[in-house]
């Protein structure tokens, strides 16, 4: 597969560039990929016919009242028609200078819980969640009764969604703008990093700090290992490990340029990341040697992650694109299918996205 060159398929749409991103778990309907931009609306997509690579959508809410928005558009990457009910869907939406965050969480399945916050048939808004500055981050809890924001109030709050009408419990200490947040796997702790220069640890229980590290630069996001072991930090142009426990270092890999957002793969073999040169850029955690790097995009890269079943990581871009990208290249999965040149007059080119061996 050396040979073999990366063909993203581009997830068009956004009018504005494409900061955040998230994928589903894996569901019974396969799983999902949301991803935010500076828009004023959302569009829910479906694929429909996916061996002919048709995409429909309609967008939503369909409210004229939004002046500046964080969108979401929710992107199904399974091959079957799924009711919208059972979408998971998140909006920050900063308006008038507050920010506002309005939710929809809807289960896969079987419903956790019954008060809506979004209507995602009508799209019209069901309650909305008032904080005094713009919203960065949200995070469910793996129970999904549970929902942390952060914001540039240097604040963290922690919502119980089954009495949605309480008031959140807060979490000061950082000095800066949170930026990013995650729960760990044992539903009591949460990791926060901010404009600080820290990344902290939270006991959501007693509603204290646990922990504080310093950081050597602004660190942009923070994700958690699908194994809950590991955290990944990208600061400056450096990707930092850390055990999540601990936050003991487990290393350090620089990049050739200024990184936003890193993801590691499920299996802890290799990680992506993404920054201020347009480029996509793939490592050997174990190593730390650069696998390969390639430009796709036309602007910095914002959000990088990998799907949960790691076959393959989405980006988003300033220039406005979601871009999926194949972690083994020429291995046939989902719109891609690799087509040697002798059976290439037997292929319909309209069909799937042909990955041809370079020259």
């Amino acid at each position: 597969m050396a040979n073999l060159r990366q063909t993203p398929l581009t997830c068009s749409g956004h009018t504005r560039p494409v900061v955040d991103l998230a994928f589903s778990d894996i569901t019974e309907c396969g799983y999902f990929l949301i991803s935010a931009c500076k828009a004023g609306q959302s569009a829910v997509v479906k694929y429909l016919e996916p061996t002919k690579g048709r995409k429909d959508y309609y967008r939503w809410p369909r409210s004229e009242d939004v002046a500046e928005t964080s969108a979401y558009y929710v992107y199904q990457w399974n091959f079957e028609v799924t009711p919208m009910a059972s979408l998971c869907y998140v909006r920050v939406t900063p308006e008038i200078g507050l920010g506002r965050l309005k939710v929809i969480k809807e289960p896969f399945g079987a419903p956790l819980w019954t008060k809506r916050i979004w209507d995602a048939v009508s799209g019209s808004e069901l309650h909305a969640l008032i904080h005094k500055h713009i919203v960065k981050c949200v995070a469910f809890s793996n129970d999904t009764n549970k929902l942390l924001t952060g914001s540039n109030e240097k604040l963290l709050r922690i919502y119980d969604l089954n009495n949605i009408d309480s008031e959140p419990d807060t979490l000061p200490g950082h000095t800066g703008g949170i930026p990013s947040c995650v729960w760990l796997h044992n539903g009591t702790n949460v990791i926060s990093v901010s404009d600080d220069k820290t990344m902290r640890m939270w006991d959501v229980v007693n509603k204290q700090e646990v922990k504080q590290l310093t950081l050597p630069a602004v660190p942009n996001s923070v994700e958690l290992s699908h194994d809950g072991e590991v955290i990944t930090v990208p600061y400056g142009n450096t990707v930092g490990f850390y055990k999540a426990e601990s936050f003991e270092l487990i290393k350090e890999i620089e990049v050739p340029s200024q990184v936003n957002s890193a993801s590691l793969h499920p299996e802890k073999n290799v990680f992506v990341c993404g920054g201020e040169d347009f480029k996509m850029y793939k490592f050997d955690y174990n190593t730390g040697v650069e696998i390969e790097s390639f430009k796709g995009h036309f602007g910095p890269v914002h959000c990088v992650r990998f799907s949960p079943d790691g076959e393959l990581y989405a980006s988003g871009s300033e220039d406005g694109t979601l871009r999926l990208w194949q972690t083994t290249v020429g291995k046939t999965y989902g719109l891609w299918k690799c087509v040697m040149p002798e059976e290439l007059n037997s292929v319909d080119s309209n069909a799937q996205q042909i990955i041809k061996p370079e020259a």
